[in-house]
């Protein structure tokens, strides 16, 4: 009987994947922490599938980006307490104590952790210094950064909007309407890939253009092809995802 079945901690663990194979290295520590973890798979073409259930991960699968698969991990987990997590990010060592204490506050309706690039040059490092700031003063953090939750609060926004892009800056702008939505001091450890396909700047650049046209009224569909345009033109693109980086 593997870890997953035996779970003994009160947060379950969402993961969604899309061609992640490379990342479990990242995600296998978390078998031995005792929590539920699913993953949950739109549709990949690598080895992921079958390496996350020979690894002892509950696997499932759904179509319609990934807010369809977020949302779908939430209904399947058992545990009060939801983690939603990227496939190519490290949780702190503490945080099963760090994201109880904090949900344990009845004002907070949403958390999330610092973030951290290893190996960041100096002007992703000035762009990590700046989205930590955002995140902490306007309480908005992204979901690269961990974004954690009761379960019931969850039900009550009515789950991640399966937009085909910025599914999780509109989930944490709901949020801020029903409590506080909190930064901690401790970091997850993320990938540095998606801004090495364009570079820091213009990556930065994109993301801040589509939240722009976003507020503006332009369709989540438009703004999604926009991404993947940006993604194309600097010819180094993987991944068929359309998740914002800064």
């Amino acid at each position: 009987m593997t870890l997953t079945q035996q779970k003994i901690s009160n947060i379950s663990i969402i993961i969604p994947t899309l061609n992640e194979a490379q990342n479990f290295s990242t995600l296998q520590p978390l078998l031995e922490t005792g929590t539920e973890l699913i993953v949950v798979d739109g549709g990949s073409t690598d080895d992921t599938i079958r390496l996350a259930r020979s690894l002892g991960f509950r696997v499932e699968t759904c179509s319609g980006g990934r807010g369809a698969q977020l949302n779908f991990g939430a209904r399947c987990a058992t545990s009060p307490l939801l983690l939603f997590l990227h496939a190519d990010t490290l949780l702190p060592a503490d945080f099963k104590e760090r994201v109880t204490a904090c949900l344990a506050a009845p004002d907070i309706i949403l958390g999330a952790f610092r973030l951290r690039v290893p190996g960041a040059g100096w002007l992703l490092q000035r762009i990590i210094q700046s989205a930590n700031l955002r995140s902490q003063l306007l309480q908005l953090p992204y979901g690269d950064q961990a974004l954690f939750l009761r379960k019931e609060h969850f039900n009550l926004l009515g789950g991640f909007p399966e937009l085909p892009i910025m599914e999780d800056y509109v989930f944490v702008r709901q949020a801020k309407k029903m409590g506080k939505v909190i930064t901690l001091p401790q970091e997850v450890c993320t990938s540095g890939r998606r801004w090495q396909r364009l570079g820091p700047f213009r990556t930065t650049l994109i993301n801040q253009l589509i939240i722009c046209a976003y507020h503006l009224g332009v369709p989540a569909q438009s703004l999604a092809s926009f991404y993947r345009r940006g993604l194309l033109f600097g010819r180094v693109s993987r991944n068929k995802g359309t998740n914002l980086r800064r």
